[in-house]
């Protein structure tokens, strides 16, 4: 039995390289693009899931035959979401929020093959040491906070702002990666 084309519906280049570290290489990648507002009254980890899920629908819809992975990242404080920030002022907001605690990243993760689906939502709590003014505003200026939950991203200069993660790495990159290749072992994908 041949191997089904396996689409990423995401257009993060991090998730590329971290399925690429175990053994996968997506045959496609198709973004999928939905509305990513939250629900009323929808918890941290229920948005994840949520928005993974409905990613994976749209592409596995457009493509029935093919193995579609799908994932979403939301970093919360308690129940507040911290999506992408907007702006420099934004991004600033969320990293003084963070000082001095701990926060979750929460990473969904969905596949399909035709009628078969199954999800995960990692959920990893990772705290930060207090920031100073002067540390905000330097990482900010940096630009590493465009484009990433919680206005940063782990794998850069934020590296230094942690004091500890209880969780996966990978997760907080953008995809817990132990979840990731059991879900797609548990639809017959082997990894190279």
């Amino acid at each position: 039995m041949s191997r089904p084309e396996l689409i990423l519906a995401s257009a993060s280049p991090r998730r590329v390289e971290l399925l690429a570290q175990i053994g996968v290489v997506p045959d496609r990648i198709e973004p999928a693009d939905i509305d990513e507002t939250p629900l009323e009254g929808e918890t941290p980890p229920q948005l994840a899931a949520r928005l993974a899920q409905s990613k994976c629908a749209v592409i596995a819809e457009r493509h029935p035959g093919a193995l579609v992975l799908a994932a979403d990242t939301v970093v919360a404080v308690g129940r507040r979401y911290l999506e992408k920030a907007a702006d420099e002022a934004e991004a600033a907001r969320f990293l003084s929020l963070l000082s001095g605690r701990n926060h979750h990243v929460l990473t969904g993760v969905a596949v399909a093959l035709g009628e078969r689906r199954a999800e995960r939502v990692n959920d990893t709590r990772v705290s930060f040491k207090p920031l100073s003014e002067d540390e905000i505003a330097r990482y900010v200026a940096s630009g590493e906070w465009r484009g990433k939950a919680g206005g940063y991203g782990i794998q850069g200069l934020a590296a230094g702002f942690v004091r500890q993660i209880i969780g996966s790495h990978s997760s907080v990159v953008g995809l817990p990666l132990y979840e990731t290749r059991q879900l797609l072992t548990g639809l017959g994908y082997q990894p190279q």
